[in-house]
Formats: C-alpha cells, sequence, structure tokens
C-alpha cells in the first residue's frame, strides 16, 4: 500500500518535528563572491610588492590587505619548499640549491632577468657573444631613448642608422650595492594602510623581501686582456662601447640579483607563505557571513589596495634600473649619438672610431656583400683605414683599378666611396667634439 508524505505530517500546522531536509529553508552559510577576491588580483599585488628593492621607503609601506592572498602564498612558497606543502601549491619549480636548502632565486622570482640584451662582438679580442644579459638591454633602451639631435651627419639616405658612443672609462668594483630610489610613495601607501585590517602577512613579507640588497656583480677580466671596445647591435641601432676590458665586460656580463643577508630570511617567507594563506582561508570563509556593512568595508579595502597596487606596478622598473646603475656603479657614462644616412656609412664610422689595426672581420661581419664592386670597395676601404694618419686617407676612386668594371659598376662604387667619405667626415666631426 503507497505511502502519501501527507498522512505523516502534524496536522496542527506545527513544523518543529519536520525533517529541515523537507523544508525550502535557505541555510545562512554560503560562499560569497566577496571571499573569492582572496584568488584574484595577486600577480599586481606581487609585482608592487617587489619594488620593495628599488623605492628607498617601500620596504615599510606594506601593511594593507591584498588581494590574491593564495596567489602570494603560492609565489612566496617557492622561496623555501618542503614535502608538506608541495602538493598544497603545486610550485616547487625553478629551485638552486644554497648551503644545503632548497630555495627559488629571488633574482628569478621577480624577473630581474627577464630581458635579454643584443648581439656583442668584440672589436679588438674577436669575441662575439650572441646573446648578453639585462644590463646590455638597459643600456639598448636608454641609447635607443637617447636623442641624436645636431650630430646628423650629412650624406646620402636609405635606411638610417643611429650609432651611440658610450665611453665607459675604467671597470667599476666586481661587486657594487646601488643605493635605493628617493620615489615618494608614502601618501598613496597610506590609503591602503588606513583602510585594511589584518594585514600582517603583507606587511611582514615586506620587511622581509625589503631586506634584500640588489647587488650588481661582473667577472673581473685576466690580466693583460686588451681594450674591451666592442659593439651591441639591434634591428634599428648600434651601441660602440669604448673603455677597458673590464669597464665593458660589467656591460656585457655583469649582473644584478637580490642578496639576503642569511639562510634564515627564507624560512621567514615561508612562514609568511602559510599566513597568508591561512588569511585567503578565512576570507573565504568568514567574509559571507558578515553583515552587509562588514562585507562593504572589506571590498572597500581590497578596491583601495588594489588601485595602489596597479599604480605602484605601472610604474616603469627598468628606469628605476637604468639610474641606479648608470648613476652608482658606471658614474654617468658619456653618451654620444649620430644618424648616419645608410648602413655603409654607419659601418665605415664604427671602424674609423674603433681605429683597428686589421678591420678586415669586422668589416666583413658588418657588410656581408660579396660582390665585385663590394670586394672592391672593401679593399679601397681599407687601404685608406690602414693610414694612422688623418691626412693621408682619401676615400676616393685613385689608386683603384677599374678595368673591367661596367659603368654601371663604376656608378655603384663611387656611390658607395661617397657614402665612405660622409662618413669621414662625420668621424672628423666626433674628434673636435671629443677634444673640446
Amino acid at each position: 500500500m503507497p505511502i502519501s508524505l501527507e498522512s505523516h505530517l502534524p496536522l496542527n500546522g506545527d513544523t518543529a518535528t519536520v525533517p529541515s531536509l523537507l523544508l525550502d529553508k535557505p541555510s545562512r552559510f554560503s560562499l560569497d563572491n566577496a571571499g573569492v577576491l582572496g584568488l584574484i588580483g595577486g600577480n599586481d599585488a606581487m609585482s608592487a610588492m617587489a619594488t620593495v628593492h628599488v623605492y628607498g621607503n617601500r620596504r615599510w609601506l606594506g601593511w594593507y590587505n591584498n588581494p590574491g592572498s593564495f596567489q602570494i602564498a603560492k609565489r612566496l612558497r617557492a622561496f623555501a619548499p618542503s614535502a608538506s606543502l608541495c602538493g598544497v601549491f603545486n610550485s616547487c619549480v625553478s629551485l638552486s640549491h644554497s648551503a644545503g636548502s632548497i630555495h627559488t632565486d629571488p633574482t628569478a622570482l621577480f624577473e630581474l632577468d627577464r630581458c635579454k640584451g643584443p648581439k656583442f662582438r668584440a672589436a679588438h679580442s674577436g669575441t662575439a657573444i650572441p646573446e648578453t644579459g639585462y644590463l646590455a638591454a638597459l643600456l639598448m633602451k636608454a641609447c635607443a631613448a637617447w636623442s641624436s639631435e645636431g650630430n646628423v651627419v650629412p650624406g646620402r639616405k636609405t635606411q638610417p642608422v643611429e650609432i651611440t658612443i658610450v665611453d665607459l672609462g675604467e671597470a667599476p668594483a666586481s661587486e657594487v650595492r646601488p643605493a635605493r630610489a628617493s620615489v615618494s610613495t608614502l601618501f598613496f601607501a597610506s590609503l591602503p594602510i588606513s583602510a585594511s585590517v589584518g594585514a600582517c602577512a603583507a606587511g611582514l613579507s615586506c620587511l622581509i623581501l625589503g631586506s634584500a640588497d640588489l647587488v650588481f656583480t661582473h667577472p673581473e677580466p685576466a690580466k693583460g686582456s686588451p681594450a674591451g671596445d666592442g659593439i651591441l647591435t639591434s634591428d634599428k641601432d648600434i651601441v660602440l662601447l669604448k673603455g677597458t676590458e673590464g669597464a665593458v665586460n660589467s656591460i656585457t656580463r655583469g649582473n644584478i640579483s637580490l642578496r639576503f643577508s642569511g639562510e634564515g630570511h627564507y624560512g621567514l617567507l615561508r612562514w609568511c607563505s602559510l599566513l597568508f594563506t591561512v588569511q585567503a582561508v578565512t576570507q573565504l570563509l568568514l567574509i559571507s557571513q558578515a553583515s552587509l556593512f562588514g562585507q562593504v568595508m572589506f571590498l572597500a579595502s581590497f578596491g583601495v589596495s588594489a588601485i595602489y597596487n596597479a599604480r605602484i606596478s605601472s610604474m616603469d622598473k627598468e628606469k628605476i634600473h637604468q639610474k641606479l646603475l648608470f648613476e652608482d656603479v658606471f658614474q654617468n657614462p658619456m653618451l654620444t649619438k649620430y644618424t648616419l644616412g645608410t648602413r655603409t656609412t654607419a659601418v665605415v664610422f664604427i671602424l674609423l672610431v674603433l681605429g683597428l689595426q686589421d678591420p678586415t672581420g669586422l668589416l666583413d661581419e658588418l657588410l656581408p656583400n660579396d660582390t665585385k664592386v663590394w670586394r672592391q670597395w672593401k679593399a679601397m676601404i681599407l687601404e685608406q683605414l690602414r693610414h694612422r694618419k688623418d691626412e693621408y686617407r682619401q676615400f676616393g676612386a685613385q689608386g683603384g683599378d677599374l678595368n673591367g668594371f661596367t659603368e654601371q659598376e663604376k656608378n655603384l662604387l663611387n656611390t658607395l666611396l661617397e657614402d665612405a667619405r660622409a662618413a669621414y667626415n662625420g668621424y672628423c666631426d666626433y674628434l673636435r667634439a671629443d677634444s673640446l
């Protein structure tokens, strides 16, 4: 016999004895969307946290409620992974060993080595580096932004080439700790700090990360090394480096890194990672239980913090690094920029400035053209370049055997020689400016 549910319900309207599962009664506990904010926004927060090494007072201004707590915890966790937490974060990668412990290099974590530099060719030793590092990339960008107004070499124009001559002088010390930039962020930082509570994880993390020093290092050259003059080349710009082997080495082989004073800092960052995890889980579970006013205040603190993080992370850290390195490490090297109308003109100008004993290899590398006209032109140019006195340099067609050349080939040869003459005139201007 079928059993009716209605026959088992009280007739007096008393529902106290009815199982709660049979009633359409909403539960007070629900995962509100506001709590999920602890899982997003971590990239901007981490990018803002990375500025503690370039801004002088930034390490003291991290006491505010950061969005993306779980993402930050995952990034910090990589500093000191252990078997008990690898499964939680699934991020035990990019590790390096140091003094018996395993941790991620902070240089890689904060992407201080994210840029690769251009190709370098040493003029005297013949050393070639297909891909330089972050310092060369910074220098290349600084030179590209440098104005060449007033230093435009007259002559034929096809695709202009900009050449920046960087006089590095003597080599810096093998290890330098640049001073931090004096950029004021106190006013902006006070806004998220005043709107936040329970921000000990972020504050402690900034204090610990800010205790690391930004360190510049470069290898010492071998004794008796020739001058380190050479060129950095990109698609549009050429940077000519002049200085000792150690000075040029500091650009092509130098590194910047973050260095803690002891291994204990990695363990402290592990505890900060745990604090961020607890904060993310707590917010996820408890924010939905708060009143409307409490949820609004929580969202307001996150909103202010997110705006502050976006502003700090949007600052051009590469320009800050350029300022710190070129002022504190290289002591403001002299930059002179010239614009030349053709690549042929630019190559001859480079060879004149470098003053090589035998420029044949560099000439063939920069201008690999190998036709009859180009071979004749290169032979004539090399003959003139070997003259050590400028008054004997005549970049003309005199003395060249042009038998067997058609009129068209002779015209092309004369055009290329005119480019060389324009380069020589620009070189004379460079000598006059350099003597002032």
